[in-house]
């Protein structure tokens, strides 16, 4: 660690890093929660996670191959975040550290589907302990054991991400929302638009007109199978509005907070299982009826480790001790305009391929990137996978695409990285320039590195060797 981080800067520097770090963590802060529920009734909770989105489709993110008119609704009449950042793009760690506070390393989940430590506690008991019912529907993955993950589970949507179809129904659903004199807290988990990509209506689409990220190589194989994603997404649009449609049925809908997250990027190369903003960067709308301003947006940095913290705080608790997480609920009730001061970003590629860990921080704009054995290719088994003789995949068609002048610099930069890179995510969204060798951001770049580096050290972070296979647990009950 000390050879890879070692860099001369001021003793100014150090401390101020060292401090803001400290405070972005902000461990057992204050209650934001300074106004009670309104004639002491707490508000019931919704939360629907869609399934590897790419959020900048989401017309309201400014996408402009469909119009998601329900997740937009969310949009006009609630709170907009700009910021908030994964810090693992897979869906296992992002969903544990949404439900336990904290980030990878310290819930155990730092691999995809590595099972989180069995000592921990959750948003389950969290809630609980303010009077709350929480619930689940839908994907599963991060329920077990049940000691951790306490969750009422209610049939309805689809448990298995890679089922063929995802049919769903929403009588139980009901039922739990209707049922009982406690407030909950239900989480609806769409398995939309995760791969494969079978489910949805693709005749809305028109393939030759889609508008394809800046970061892709424009091959037929790419616009057939995007049309497939899309229709994956319009499927999760429509999702959203019939839970919308029952709350207002229901006459839930004034004493409900609804919220919308967009767990992590497309499994498209680039997103998905990487560091780069197409898979950490994600969408969360947050609609409060008398409590948040509708039509309002917020570039306060925040990430799922601070939601459970959050939702917390919502039900008049008092912080727990120890999470990596903090409330946001200033930002949310309108009373700040800021959250923390940096995310952080882990990726361990076992068991999805070869090892590759990375390691991320950023502010509002700036974003460094560490590639931890940048000497050996990158490579993720199910975009890239050596066995198959079939090769008409996306990135295989990348790969093979000698009409694009811009196709080999794309899949090279993909699978050849550097050690170090450096990001204005302001002018560059797509991460397509790196600056960390220009001399005008060096002490920027040190500066990060040494934030980076504390946090590693304060998570129990060894770094590259801590991506490898780890013997398998008996799945828990």
């Amino acid at each position: 660690m000390r050879n890879l981080f070692s860099i001369c800067i001021p003793l100014t520097v150090l401390i101020l890093m060292y401090t803001v770090v400290g405070r972005s963590s902000a461990v057992g802060a204050e209650s934001t929660n300074d106004t009670r529920h309104p004639a002491g009734k707490a508000p019931n909770i919704i939360i629907i996670m869609a399934d590897d989105l790419d959020s900048r489709q989401l017309s309201c993110y400014g996408g402009q191959n469909l119009k998601t008119t329900h997740i937009d609704a969310l949009a006009k009449d609630g709170l907009k975040f700009h910021n908030l950042i994964a810090s693992e793009a897979m869906c296992v760690p992002t969903r544990a550290s949404l439900f336990t506070g904290l980030y990878p390393v310290r819930h155990g989940s730092f691999q995809n589907h590595k099972p989180v430590y069995d000592h921990l506690k959750s948003v389950g008991h969290y809630l609980a302990d303010q009077g709350y019912r929480v619930g689940l529907t839908g994907k599963d993955h991060v329920t077990k054991p049940k000691t951790v993950f306490p969750f009422d589970i209610v049939d309805g949507f689809e448990p298995n991400c890679v089922a063929p179809t995802d049919d769903y129904r929403l009588d139980d659903v009901k039922k739990y929302i209707t049922t009982g004199d406690k407030p909950y807290c239900l989480f609806v988990m769409s398995i939309n638009p995760h791969a494969p990509w079978t489910v949805g209506d693709t005749t809305e689409f028109d393939a030759a007109k889609l508008k394809l990220p800046a970061n892709w190589v424009d091959t037929p194989v790419t616009r057939r199978q995007f049309v497939k994603y899309l229709a994956e997404v319009r499927r999760l649009d429509n999702q959203v509005g019939d839970i919308q449609k029952l709350l207002k049925e229901t006459g839930q809908d004034q004493n409900t907070i609804l919220i919308f997250l967009g767990e992590q990027g497309a499994q498209f190369p680039g997103a998905k299982w990487n560091l780069y903003d197409t898979g950490q960067r994600s969408s969360m709308l947050v609609k409060w009826p008398g409590r948040v301003k509708p039509g309002t947006e917020t570039r306060a940095l925040v990430q799922y480790e601070d939601i459970t913290p959050t939702l917390i705080d919502i039900a008049g608790g008092k912080p727990v001790a120890g999470l990596d997480g903090r409330s946001f609920l200033p930002v949310i009730s309108g009373k700040s305009k800021e959250a923390r001061s940096y995310a952080y970003g882990i990726h361990n590629n076992i068991p999805e391929g070869d090892p590759y860990p990375i390691r991320s921080i950023r502010d509002h704009r700036y974003k460094l990137i560490l590639n931890l054995t940048p000497d050996k290719p990158y490579y993720n088994r199910f975009m890239m996978d050596r066995n198959r003789k079939d090769r008409n995949t996306v990135w295989f068609s990348w790969v093979d695409d000698t009409t694009d002048p811009n196709a080999k610099k794309i899949t090279e930069r993909f699978e050849h990285r550097p050690a170090v890179e450096f990001y204005d995510t302001e002018k560059d969204p797509f991460e397509l320039k790196n600056l960390a060798a220009d001399p005008q951001y060096a002490q920027r770049i040190a500066a990060l590195k040494t934030g980076l580096e504390a946090w590693m050290k304060q998570q129990g972070d060894e770094g590259a060797s801590i991506d490898k296979v780890y013997p398998k647990k008996q799945e828990a009950k």
